[in-house]
């Protein structure tokens, strides 16, 4: 973001903001809209409030845990001297802030590694299946990277067992990633406008787990 941008709370719509003329919703939805969009809407747009799952006050207090832990040891560094050093060593960040006025998206990365030849973005995850949502999610960290920093080095996403070191997936953020991952953002961006409509999920199972099952007006008969 532009110095001097500044960041509205959109006025209908809650967790999107608006940045410089833009809505900016945060990179987590990737994840949201691969299991069911329709939740974004129930709880963004209609404003329905459930209380977390068991499964999210567990994952906040592990990644409050690892953060922690982790700036015991950690010496302050901003941005850009992180990426001047890791030119020629090798460095860890953990909850780095990353932002993309252009594409309209923000978050925070669960870790990155900088080397010299590349950056591999991190995020944890409660199991170990790479199911297409989370990857879309840690796709959308890539972008926002990538967009953050004019640099040449690859970018790698990763999935990895939350609270271990078991990195159970991780490709190149290569072309037709960032194609698909802007494709998935723009699909969003549309939501919010209203020019398409949510769609609910089509599978019973996840309707089954979804936090808005007693509430939602699209849930499937089981």
């Amino acid at each position: 973001m532009k110095k001097g941008s500044k960041s509205i709370p959109h006025p209908n719509i809650s967790q999107v903001k608006i940045i410089e003329n833009k809505n900016n919703f945060p990179i987590s939805w990737l994840n949201k809209q691969g299991f069911c969009e329709y939740g974004i809407y129930l709880e963004n747009v209609k404003g329905i409030e459930v209380k977390p799952t068991r499964a999210m006050v567990k994952g906040t207090t592990e990644h409050a845990t690892l953060e922690a832990n982790f700036r015991e040891g950690a010496e302050p560094a901003t941005f850009e001297e992180m990426l001047e050093t890791s030119q020629s060593a090798e460095i860890l960040s953990r909850e780095l802030p990353v932002l993309s006025a252009h594409y309209g998206i923000r978050g925070f990365i669960d870790e990155v590694w900088m080397t010299p030849d590349e950056f591999v973005i991190i995020d944890d995850k409660p199991g170990t299946v790479p199911y297409y949502s989370s990857i879309n999610q840690v796709y959308g960290y890539c972008l926002a990277f990538k967009d953050m920093v004019d640099d040449g080095r690859k970018i790698i996403g990763a999935l990895r067992q939350r609270g271990t070191d078991n990195v159970y997936w991780s490709a190149y953020f290569d072309d037709a990633a960032e194609k698909n991952t802007i494709n998935l953002i723009n699909r969003v961006h549309e939501l919010l406008l209203g020019n398409i409509e949510f769609i609910p999920t089509k599978n019973p199972n996840k309707c089954r787990r979804c936090r808005f099952n007693n509430l939602c007006d699209k849930k499937m008969d089981f």
